[in-house]
C-alpha cells in the first residue's frame, strides 16, 4: 500500500486530496485499488499515513521513503514548513542548479514497472549499510541506461548534474567510485533471483511465450592486461580486436528480444562448447520442459543435438555450409515456395523421419555472395598472372619454398575462392628462375559455387511445422543480434576496464539490467505507436530539466523551489501517447537562510 496524491478542479480552482491505494496484479498488468479517501492532509498527517500504509503492507521503511521523496526530501521532514502564501521580492528571484530530469525520471519509472525496486528491497534488505544496496543498484542501472560510462564518470560528472539524487534521496557526496564498485559486488550473487524475477515480470507485462528460446554468443574485450581475471583470454573476437583479451557472453532471449538469462564464459571458449551448460542452467532455473532452442550454425555439433534430443528438447539450428553439398539435386529442383519477396524455401525430409532439413535461398544474398566471389576470383587471377610474369623475367634462380609460401598467402587471403583454382609450381630448367607456374580453374567447383550462392540449410526435429514457419522462427535470431548491437553501441558494454573476475561479471549484469529497461521502453513505445527509437525518446525527454528557483522575501530569507520545466507541444504529445505525467515540482518549498540573517526570525 501507499498514499497517492490526486487533484480535481472545481469552480475554476484546483483542489488536492490524498488516497490510500493498494497495488495488485492482473492478467493485463498491475492495477491500483483505492482503500480509503483521506482528503486534504497536512505534512505530518501524510507522513503518518505513509508509515501506516507500509506497515500494513509489510514492506520496509525504505520503500516508504522512496514513495515520499517525490513530494518532499528527508531533510525537510523535521524542518519548519513554508506557508502557502509568502510575500516575495521580485528582484531577488533567481534560478540555480539546473539538472537533468526527464530521462532519469523515465528510467525510474521503468525500474519500478519491472518490479526491480521490490526485488532488490527484498533481496538486499536487512543490512547495516548507510545507503541501501537496492537504491545503489537502481542508481547504477539508470546511469547505464541513460548515459553509459564508467563508475568514475558517474561519481565525477553524471550524478551531480541529474535530479536522481533528489528522487532517490542519495546525496551526491555519498556517491563515490568505491561505493559503486561495492554495489557491483553486492548485487552479483543475486543474479539467479534477477533472472527468475525478470522472467515472471515479462510474462505479467507482455504475456511472453517461453517455450521458444533464442541463444547466441558474443564477446567483449578488455582495455589492459586483465591479469587478475582468469576468464580474460584471447580468442575469436567479434569486435575485430584480436590484440585484446576478452570474455564471451552467452545470451538467452524470448522471441520478442527480451533477455531472460546470460552467462559469462572464458574468452577462448568456442561457441559449440557452451550449449550444454546454458541448457542445464535454464532447466535449473525454470525446470525441464520441451522448449524449442533456436541457434546458429556455430552451436551445432552432433553431440549437442544428441544432448537436446535425449532431454526431450526440440531445436531449429543452422548448419555448416559444407552440408549443402549433400542437397545438390534438391537445389536444382523447381519445387520452391516463396515465403517473402526474393526468399524461397523447401522442406527435405530425413530418411529416418526424426529430422527435417529446410533449404533456403535468398536473391539478395545470392547477389552479394556473387559479387564477393567474383572479387576474390579476380584477385587470385591477377596475382597468379603477376607471379607468372615475375618468373618469366627473372634473372636468377628462385627458391621453391619461398615461391610456394607466396602462393599460400595469396590463397589464404582469398579463401572464399581458393578452392576454385588448382595451382602447382613446376620445375623448368629452360627459364632462369628454374620454375614455372601451372594453374587452372576448377570448373566443377566454380559451377557448385554458382549454384549454392545465396543458399543456406536449416536443421530441426520439428516434423509437423511448415517451411515458412520454420524460416520465420529462425529469422528471429536477429533479435539476439539486436541485443548485442544495442549492448555494444547504446549501452557501451565494451570495452571493460575492470580487472577482477567478479567485478567484470557485475558490470555485465548491470549492462543487461539496463537493457531490460531499454527493451521494456521499446515494447511500450511500439504498443503506443511510437516506433522503436528508444534513444530518440530519451534525448527528447532529457530536455526536461529540474531547476532550483530561489525566491527572496522582504525579511531577507530565501525560499527554494525545485521546479520541473513544462513540456513543449512535441514533448507533451509524446508523454500523452505513453500515458506519462510529469510532476510540476520535486519536493516541497524549503527555507534557505543567508549567513547574515541566521539570527532573524522567519515571518
Amino acid at each position: 500500500m501507499f498514499i497517492k496524491r490526486c487533484s480535481r478542479t472545481k469552480n475554476g480552482k484546483e483542489h488536492q486530496y490524498w488516497q490510500l491505494v493498494e497495488s495488485y496484479r492482473t492478467a493485463r498488468g498491475p492495477r491500483h485499488r483505492v482503500v480509503a479517501y483521506l482528503g486534504d492532509l497536512a505534512a505530518t498527517e501524510r507522513r503518518g499515513w505513509a508509515r501506516l500504509a507500509h506497515h500494513l503492507d509489510g514492506k520496509a521503511a525504505r520503500k516508504a521513503q522512496q514513495q515520499w521523496l517525490l513530494f518532499e526530501s528527508r531533510a525537510q521532514a523535521n524542518e519548519e514548513s513554508v506557508p502557502e502564501t509568502v510575500e516575495v521580492c521580485l528582484k531577488g528571484v533567481r534560478v540555480e542548479q539546473t539538472r537533468d530530469f526527464g530521462d532519469v525520471f523515465l528510467g525510474l519509472i521503468l525500474w519500478r514497472m519491472l518490479g526491480l525496486d521490490e526485488l532488490f528491497d527484498r533481496a538486499c534488505g536487512g543490512g547495516r549499510q548507510e545507503i541501501p544496496w537496492s537504491l545503489m543498484a537502481c542508481l547504477l542501472t539508470i546511469a547505464r541506461f541513460v548515459e553509459p560510462d564508467s563508475e568514475r564518470h558517474v561519481e565525477d560528472t553524471w550524478y551531480r548534474r541529474t535530479a536522481l539524487g533528489q528522487m532517490l534521496g542519495i546525496p551526491a557526496e555519498k556517491v563515490n567510485a568505491s561505493r559503486l564498485y561495492r554495489t557491483l559486488d553486492a548485487v552479483l550473487p543475486l543474479k539467479p533471483e534477477v533472472d527468475k524475477h525478470l522472467r515472471q515480470r515479462v510474462g505479467e507485462l507482455f504475456t511472453a511465450e517461453f517455450d521458444l528460446l533464442l541463444y547466441d554468443v558474443t564477446s567483449t574485450y578488455f582495455e589492459g592486461p586483465a591479469r587478475a581475471n582468469p576468464q580474460a583470454q584471447r580468442g575469436y573476437s567479434r569486435d575485430h580486436r584480436p590484440d585484446c583479451k576478452q570474455v564471451c557472453i552467452g545470451l538467452v532471449v524470448t522471441p520478442d528480444g527480451f533477455p531472460l538469462a546470460h552467462e559469462v564464459f572464458d574468452g577462448n571458449r568456442s561457441d559449440v562448447t557452451t550449449v550444454e551448460e546454458i541448457v542445464l542452467a535454464m532447466e535449473a532455473k525454470y525446470g525441464q520442459a520441451q522448449r524449442i532452442w533456436v541457434m546458429d550454425r556455430g552451436m551445432v555439433s552432433e553431440a549437442n543435438l544428441a544432448f537436446l534430443r535425449c532431454r526431450g528438447g526440440r531445436y531449429l539450428v543452422g548448419t555448416p555450409r559444407r552440408m549443402l553439398k549433400g542437397f545438390e539435386q534438391h537445389l536444382l529442383d523447381q519445387d520452391w515456395t516463396e515465403v517473402q519477396a526474393g526468399i524461397e524455401v523447401k522442406l527435405v525430409a530425413c530418411p529416418d523421419g526424426q529430422e527435417t532439413f529446410v533449404l533456403c535461398r535468398s536473391q539478395e544474398r545470392r547477389q552479394k555472395e556473387q559479387a564477393i566471389h567474383q572479387r576474390f576470383v579476380q584477385r587470385i587471377e591477377e596475382a597468379l598472372r603477376h607471379i607468372e610474369k615475375d618468373l618469366r623475367h627473372a634473372r636468377r634462380k628462385r627458391d621453391r619454398g619461398a615461391l610456394e609460401r607466396r602462393i599460400g598467402r595469396l590463397l589464404g587471403r582469398n579463401s572464399r575462392a581458393a578452392g576454385c583454382f588448382a595451382v602447382e609450381v613446376v620445375e623448368d630448367r629452360r627459364c632462369a628462375a628454374g620454375y614455372r607456374l601451372q594453374w587452372s580453374k576448377q570448373e566443377a567447383r566454380l559451377a557448385w559455387s554458382t549454384l549454392s550462392e545465396g543458399c543456406y540449410l536449416l536443421r530441426t526435429n520439428l516434423t509437423e511445422v511448415s517451411a515458412q514457419q520454420l524460416w520465420q522462427t529462425y529469422m528471429q535470431l536477429t533479435d539476439v543480434e539486436a541485443v548485442f548491437r544495442h549492448e555494444k553501441t547504446d549501452l557501451k558494454i565494451r570495452p571493460i576496464w575492470h580487472h577482477l573476475a567478479h567485478r567484470v561479471q557485475g558490470h555485465i549484469l548491470f549492462s543487461f539490467l539496463a537493457y531490460a529497461l531499454w527493451k521494456t521502453l521499446q515494447i511500450w513505445m511500439e504498443r503506443s505507436g511510437l516506433g522503436r527509437g528508444v534513444r530518440t525518446v530519451l534525448e527528447e525527454l532529457a530536455r526536461l530539466k529540474a531547476n532550483d528557483v530561489i525566491l527572496k522575501t522582504p525579511t531577507g530569507h530565501e525560499i527554494r523551489l525545485c521546479c520541473v520545466t513544462q513540456p513543449d507541444r512535441a514533448q507533451q504529445a509524446l508523454l500523452d501517447r505513453m500515458g506519462l505525467t510529469i510532476p510540476e515540482r520535486l519536493g516541497r518549498p524549503e527555507w534557505v537562510r543567508r549567513p547574515e540573517n541566521l539570527n532573524r526570525n522567519v515571518v
